[in-house]
């Protein structure tokens, strides 16, 4: 997509839909948000890009949100693992209905791309703590992945149909700053919010499973720079897995005091035991290449919840 293009982010409020919509603004394409601000906020929608408030389900919103655009990023999401058990209906009427709600307004003679952000949740779990390639099983393990699998699978077939290209790009654990704190989203903004309020750390299980956590500001450039290559199905992390405990140890070594302390507790349905990315893929088409990594991105985190936390 070159630069004078006009995108829609679905979700362009949130924490990652913001992140690309100001990326996106920053290379000269025009930017419109549609977000129902129940949890992005209204001020991350940067300066410059037009907001239609609205849910993915409202056929008005959408084609509202849809007027004059070439492209869609999709990131509008129910994102939550755990609790998508027992709000399973609420999660698979957005994740899913919400993306065929989008794909039935579709111009096939004016959108000339369609992104979907996707997720490691579609996977089975892996046997090792190996860095697993798009052609890995799809075998999710939760309500969430299943509508995640869902989404991309009624892209392909429907957008192949009317001729409009896909990417489906399976986003790792994403981390950085402007996460908004919930119990059930970010394991690293969790645990450091709950480190800064004087609160115990709480793992489930045993701690030794793995995750591939990719800041936000590296998944950005590798959504911007998928736009302008062949479609397709891309995972987006790092290539390298970390233990909850490590992560753990890392963060109560940077906030120490006499509450940081962890706890383990029985483990999660749904959850995988090990999720890393093979980036390879992406790497050879579009030129991925993160290069963000904890140990010399936690610092920038935990300054942003505490200042969040002081206000």
């Amino acid at each position: 997509m070159s630069a004078g293009s006009r995108v829609l982010v679905t979700g362009g409020a949130g924490f990652i839909g913001s992140h690309v919509a100001h990326a996106l603004l920053q290379s000269g394409r025009q930017v419109t948000v549609l977000d129902n601000l129940s949890v992005g906020a209204r001020n991350a929608v940067p300066e410059g890009a037009r907001l239609v408030v609205g849910d993915v389900r409202s056929l008005g919103a959408v084609r509202d949100a849809l007027a004059n655009v070439d492209a869609v990023v999709h990131l509008a999401a129910q994102v939550t693992i755990r609790d998508s058990f027992d709000r399973f209906y609420e999660d698979l009427d957005t994740n899913l209905m919400g993306t065929a709600n989008l794909v039935r307004c579709i111009d096939a003679d004016r959108v000339r791309w369609f992104t979907l952000a996707s997720s490691m949740a579609v996977y089975a779990d892996a046997l090792r703590p190996d860095p697993i390639s798009e052609s890995y099983v799809t075998r999710p393990l939760s309500p969430y992945g299943v509508g995640k699998l869902a989404a991309e699978q009624i892209c392909r077939q429907m957008l192949g149909q009317i001729g409009v290209p896909f990417t489906a790009l399976r986003f790792f654990n994403t981390f950085g700053p402007g996460q908004t704190y919930t119990p059930y989203v970010g394991v690293i903004t969790i645990f450091i919010t709950r480190l800064l309020r004087g609160e115990p750390l709480v793992i489930y299980g045993d701690g030794e499973q793995q995750r591939d956590f990719v800041h936000v500001d590296d998944l950005t450039k590798g959504v911007t720079a998928s736009l302008d290559q062949s479609p397709g199905t891309f995972n987006l992390g790092t290539g390298q897995g970390t233990s909850l405990n490590a992560l753990a140890a890392l963060l109560v070594a940077r906030l120490p005091g006499p509450s940081a302390r962890v706890l383990h507790e029985q483990a999660r349905a749904g959850e995988l035991r090990f999720s890393i990315a093979d980036i390879q893929k992406a790497r050879r088409a579009f030129g991925y290449s993160p290069s963000r990594t904890l140990v010399s991105d936690l610092n920038g985190v935990i300054d942003d919840i505490r200042r969040r936390l002081a206000t």
